[in-house]
């Protein structure tokens, strides 16, 4: 049937080579830091709070569990990464295992988890930002402060600070992701050196006393606290997204992706256990930034005044990783003829897909600044497991239908591993609310009409 009609790999591979394509610019230690720009963010920052209410103390085994799942579907994206260096991410490995609905359906939801993913951070950098400047007496008019009703009580008209940090960020993947990586390779570094200040700091005010019980809430809290926090892993994958413009793709794609979630890995759950060993878990009730409360809690004000600085930094470099994500999504979607070809139009001077990431950057800063936060978070979430879940199908098909296929990395315990990861995405996937699920529900059944209305006769494929 066509709509199980597959992409023919090697054709993939010599398009992503044609020199009139992407500019091959990224290396290893740029990869690594894009993972680690999109990953520390508003999960270290904000959502390390909400954790601890969920699991309590045993928040560090929620992230351990959350970066379990990460780790198997990992291994999956380093394998296709390395052997279909291909713009794209999941979609483009699902159109040449699963078949072309898969792929659409998959780039419709990738669309919506990096978009989302960018307007949820920009609303969680403006909550920052706004605190920023209260400190230097400054206030912006409270109308522009938030969303419509993300106040009790305050009328509100849109978010002013989330619509100019995606705008902004917006202009400088536009104008080149060499210089949007150099910017994004400084931010990382600033802010893993913020993470690694607490961690030293906060470590001598840590009381055991604090992490009993460990578990208040028993598995059902731990599993709850994972499927929230896996927000906070969310971005590796869009590593994947930049391999056409990876200068040795083979060889760098999998250091990138692994080696982003393993560095991560090992601050959130040193973060989550110092955090909640210097401050009784019930107190962080209402409170958004809970590494500084931790901090000051401690009386160490003068630090907590740097973490503020470096979540500002973090969430803007995690901002600008899940909008360049969802821009080559949308470039490899539309130069299948899926999405019109004009998205897939590359700038003759900054060899980027301009109008695609002016799209992208107006249409979700206009989401962060009218759409409060609460509503996007949990949706990213779902739209990600579900991904997940299916690279680590498209890998075992791929293993069956084309076993000649060079590899430069291998994904180990195949199928053993991609099954547990399908087992792991599927279990938190069962923790989200039922509103989250009526939600993806109703913008895939959006995503099918628009396939089968649109995309189906426009595929170059047909």
């Amino acid at each position: 049937m066509s709509i199980f009609r597959t992409k023919d790999l090697d054709a993939m591979i010599a398009a992503a080579r044609a020199p009139a394509g992407l500019k091959k610019v990224l290396g290893p230690m740029d990869l690594v830091l894009i993972g680690i720009g999109a990953i520390v963010g508003t999960g270290i920052f904000v959502l390390t709070g909400t954790g601890a209410l969920t699991a309590g103390p045993a928040l560090t085994v929620s992230f351990l569990l959350a970066a379990l799942a990460c780790a198997f579907a990992a291994l999956c994206y380093a394998e296709f990464a390395s052997s279909v260096p291909v713009a794209g991410s999941i979609y483009t490995y699902s159109y040449a295992t699963l078949g072309e609905l898969v792929a659409w359906m998959i780039g419709w939801d990738l669309m919506l988890e990096y978009g989302l993913a960018s307007s949820a951070v920009s609303v969680g950098w403006s909550g920052y930002f706004q605190s920023l400047l209260s400190g230097f007496g400054l206030n912006l008019p409270v109308v522009l402060t938030a969303a419509p009703g993300s106040l009790p009580g305050v009328e509100t008209w849109f978010n002013l600070p989330a619509l100019v940090i995606m705008l902004a960020i917006t202009w400088m993947l536009s104008i080149g992701i060499k210089e949007s990586a150099r910017v994004n390779n400084v931010m990382v570094i600033i802010k893993i050196a913020v993470v690694l200040l607490f961690i030293a700091v906060g470590v001598r005010h840590v009381q055991p006393a604090n992490w009993q019980p460990f578990s208040p809430f028993g598995v059902n809290g731990i599993l709850s606290a994972s499927a929230l926090v896996f927000f906070a892993f969310i971005g590796f994958d869009a590593v994947s997204s930049a391999a056409e413009e990876v200068k040795k793709p083979a060889r760098d794609l999998p250091i990138g992706i692994i080696g982003s979630l393993a560095v991560c890995a090992v601050l959130y759950v040193a973060v989550s256990m110092i955090m909640t060993g210097i401050v009784p878990y019930a107190q962080f009730l209402g409170v958004d930034h809970p590494v500084s409360l931790a901090l000051q809690h401690a009386g160490e004000s003068w630090v907590a005044g740097f973490v503020d600085l470096g979540a500002i930094v973090g969430m803007t470099t995690v901002i600008l990783v899940m909008a360049y994500g969802q821009t080559r999504i949308i470039y490899a979607m539309s130069r299948d003829g899926l999405l019109p070809q004009r998205l897939s139009r590359v700038h003759t001077r900054f060899g980027t897909p301009f109008f695609a990431t002016w799209m992208v950057g107006i249409v979700f800063g206009l989401i962060s600044a009218l759409i409060p936060l609460n509503v996007l978070a949990e949706l990213i979430n779902i739209g990600t497991l579900a991904a997940f879940s299916l690279i680590s199908v498209a890998v075992i098909v791929l293993r069956k239908t084309r076993p000649d296929l060079p590899r430069a990395f291998r994904c180990p315990g195949v199928p053993i591993v991609p099954l547990l990861a399908i087992a792991f995405c599927v279990t938190l996937m069962t923790f989200l609310k039922q509103t989250t699920w009526l939600a993806f529900g109703a913008w895939l059944a959006i995503g099918l009409v628009i396939y089968f209305a649109y995309a189906r006769r426009r595929s170059l494929l047909h």
